[in-house]
């Protein structure tokens, strides 16, 4: 795979210094460069390179077209990653300090977001819907770092993951009628493990009828429905004035008429408001970071001490327990393998400091076997 072509960057260079004016036609100006330059515009690989140079995100490009590649990463000059199914490896590619530098700057030129000495860190959505975080020095030691997280639309449905074998056709059906009935689930795992995706599988099974509201750091969660808002935070401007945090976006989508209410990640105080929100009977989702899931019911009882004094456990875990109808674990497996590990089910009991749950579902020898009727 080419990933770098000099002679388009020389060129791209040259189109964008003749261009006067916001309205100029790009495309024309190409075409006269080419022409200029005594190159034949109908060259396949240097009209595609000079595109990717003008339009899209120059040697990376071709790795984000790649449909195979769900994340790339780069640690700075001669040091760029990439990821395919939960397996990572090293790409043959050189980027110059300067060259990832106008590739994070034209990546964040439309998202209104910015990153500089002041804000060393930055999440943004790509026109594609993937997800973008920068962190530069002196909080990374030398060079400008990125990760890029692609989602794929070919897993959408429980059904596209029962056919990845990351569920049994059981446990989709369990899940499926759970989301039917209006019931809440908490979505676990490490990271990389798939939770975003698992969220969109979810929320696919929600009747067409009903309006949903997603909050999220960064736009992630695609859903093809008409009757879907979805919300992101926003950071300080210049002036440190202007943030809306998550906490804020889920006190306002309750004023926005939500059937069901999701929280893409779940990190801190904001669980509580998202609590709050269930216990008023609002059906609701939500993902956070666990190494297990019942590890995941203790975590989402006390995140939400991060909110004040005034809330302690003797509000968090009856309340937990009275609103999670579902914790899904995920996991990702040495080959990048990533399925279902387990499935649990609040009964509402909290005993000796900790919420009772039943299991559902528990994987065992590489596939899902039912263990109890939840």
């Amino acid at each position: 795979m080419q990933f770098q072509n000099p002679l388009a960057s020389s060129l791209a260079h040259r189109v964008r210094a003749s261009v006067r004016d916001p309205g100029d036609d790009v495309a024309a100006l190409a075409r006269n460069v080419l022409a200029d330059a005594g190159v034949s515009d109908d060259s396949r690989e240097l009209s595609s390179s000079l595109a990717a140079e003008l339009h899209g995100f120059g040697a990376l490009q071709p790795l984000l077209d790649d449909s195979t590649i769900e994340e790339i990463w780069v640690n700075g000059p001669d040091s760029v990653f990439c990821a395919s199914a939960g397996v990572s490896r090293r790409v043959d590619m050189a980027l110059s300090a300067l060259e990832i530098r106008h590739l994070v700057e034209r990546m964040l030129r439309h998202t209104g977001r910015r990153v500089d000495m002041s804000q060393p860190f930055v999440d943004a959505s790509l026109p594609d819907g993937s997800r973008l975080h920068v962190v530069i020095p002196d909080i990374t030691k030398h060079h400008w770092s990125f990760n890029i997280r692609k989602f794929h639309s070919s897993l959408r449905t429980l059904a596209h993951l029962v056919e990845g074998k990351a569920l049994s056709l059981q446990a989709a059906h369990f899940m499926s009628g759970l989301i039917r009935e209006g019931k809440s689930v908490l979505v676990s795992g490490a990271t990389q493990a798939g939770k975003t995706t698992f969220l969109t599988a979810l929320l696919d099974a929600v009747p067409d009828e009903e309006r949903i509201i997603t909050v999220e750091e960064t736009f992630e969660l695609n859903l093809d429905r008409s009757d879907h808002v979805a919300l992101q935070v926003r950071g300080a401007n210049l002036e440190g004035t202007g943030e809306v945090s998550l906490r804020r976006l889920v006190k306002e989508a309750l004023r926005m008429r939500p059937d069901r209410l999701v929280v893409g990640e779940v990190r801190e105080a904001e669980a509580l408001d998202l609590l709050i929100a269930l216990n008023s009977g609002l059906p609701g989702m939500c993902s956070l970071h666990a190494k297990s899931a019942r590890h995941a019911l203790v975590k989402i009882s006390t995140l939400p001490l991060l909110a004040g004094r005034n809330i302690d456990h003797s509000f968090v875990l009856p309340t937990v327990a009275g609103t999670i109808d579902a914790v899904v674990h995920l996991e990702r497996g040495r080959n990048g393998q990533r399925r279902v590990r387990e499935i649990i089910h609040p009964t509402g009991i909290v005993e000796d400091g900790l919420i009772v749950a039943t299991t559902s579902f528990d994987c065992r020898s590489g596939s899902l076997a039912r263990v109890s009727q939840a």
